[in-house]
């Protein structure tokens, strides 16, 4: 019975020895606890809270103001992409109705309604893929653009009227026609993309269509990565017979944590890349001897943390330095600003488009995502985005008070 005082103070002393050793600024612990501390509690948040699609984003302070300004400049580009077009010689009626009568390659085809007309959605569409295609010179002469205005009345569209004197334009015109009391705006706008796609098929007959809607703005090396795509990536049997290719995907949705095998595939693969790169720096830094199992497991969890807090969005940009570095992975519901298909792939779409009817909750993005289980297609986005999304108006959800989130 004796002992047990003597048994307690030896593991008192023990542990103390441990807690020292532990607790030594020279211990691995205490550089990786502070090293935690400091990124994740002070320089992420400093550095970050002004990234929109960041966890660290300060929505209280910043979503406002940030908001404004992101319309404020967009209606100044709306108003630069408007002097674009008025200070170009226009050719005219006939150059533009006499359609080129060779097989496109790519046909971009814009699909356009009104809306607010001091933004000028479609016209900073249209200067951007204009000024584009000038740029891009030969590489691009098989390239052609088509406008295909889906408003009720067609000529109520004034931007329209602008640019028809520059490209081929087709209409849906309804006007005269008796109003379908059972069409909603979400099968009418079915409706649209269907005659949007079967048109471009129909008049110009390219191997691939771009069906870009009239708010996605594309990127400057949107071109020099479809080029790279055509030759080298879409030749891959897996990628031969897709269904379509998405040029663009939110980018509140391109987290790792979603509910995409890819993806956590992808993140588990940064963890097993930069755990023995950092931890290998770590220990050249702190003069050890290398690496151990916990210490890679440690700096795998931390990259992983810090790459979904930071956002996998901003990540992504590093791809932009060459169209090789570009993703093209297996698709997501949401959402169709910029859908690329091959010819043949848009006559299928068009079949299985013409079947489904649209409601509230199955907009035509659902539906597009429904044929690849119903039909058993593939389809497959393009990272990071190819075309911006500006169109902070909808034509289908009123909103006085738009916000960036």
């Amino acid at each position: 019975m004796q002992e047990c005082p003597l048994s307690t103070a030896v593991m008192l002393q023990r542990a103390w020895q441990l807690c020292g050793k532990w607790c030594r600024w020279s211990s691995p612990f205490i550089h990786l606890l502070t090293l935690t501390v400091v990124t994740f509690g002070v320089l992420a948040p400093l550095i970050c809270h002004r990234f929109l699609h960041s966890y660290f984003y300060l929505r209280r302070w910043h979503l406002n103001p940030m908001s404004r300004e992101f319309l404020e400049r967009n209606q100044q580009e709306g108003q630069d992409a408007l002097h674009y077009f008025e200070k170009m010689q226009m050719p005219n009626a006939s150059e533009v109705s006499g359609s080129d009568t060779f097989q496109p390659l790519l046909l971009i085809t814009i699909i356009t309604v009104q809306r607010r007309n001091d933004f000028h959605y479609v016209l900073q569409v249209a200067s951007h893929f204009h000024r584009l295609l000038q740029k891009c010179g030969a590489r691009c002469q098989s390239h052609r653009m088509l406008l295909c205005n889906v408003e009720s009345d067609p000529s109520s569209h004034q931007d329209v009227r602008l640019l028809s004197r520059l490209f081929p334009m087709v209409s849906h015109d309804r006007t005269g026609k008796n109003p379908d009391p059972s069409l909603n705006q979400f099968e009418k706008e079915k409706q649209d993309y269907v005659f949007c796609l079967e048109q471009s098929l129909l008049v110009y007959n390219p191997e691939y269509v771009l069906l870009v809607e009239d708010d996605a703005v594309p990127e400057e090396e949107i071109f020099s990565v479809l080029q790279h795509l055509f030759s080298a990536r879409f030749s891959k049997p897996y990628l031969r017979d897709a269904l379509y290719f998405k040029l663009y995907h939110p980018e509140r949705l391109q987290r790792y944590f979603n509910p995409e095998p890819m993806r956590i595939l992808e993140w588990l693969g940064l963890g097993m890349f930069l755990g023995p790169v950092l931890s290998c720096v770590y220990c050249w830094a702190a003069g050890r001897a290398g690496p151990s199992w916990c210490l890679v497991a440690f700096f795998a969890l931390y990259s992983m943390a810090l790459s979904e807090l930071v956002g996998r969005h901003y990540g992504l940009e590093l791809r932009r330095l060459h169209p090789a570095l570009y993703n093209v992975v297996p698709a997501s519901e949401c959402c169709t600003p910029a859908m690329l298909f091959p010819a043949a792939s848009a006559h299928r779409a068009l079949g299985y488009l013409r079947g489904l009817r649209c409601r509230r909750g199955f907009a035509k993005d659902t539906a597009l995502y429904s044929l690849l289980q119903g039909k058993g297609e593939n389809a497959f986005v393009v990272e990071p985005n190819l075309v911006r999304h500006v169109g902070m108006y909808s034509s289908l959800r009123l909103n006085s008070d738009p916000k960036l989130l």
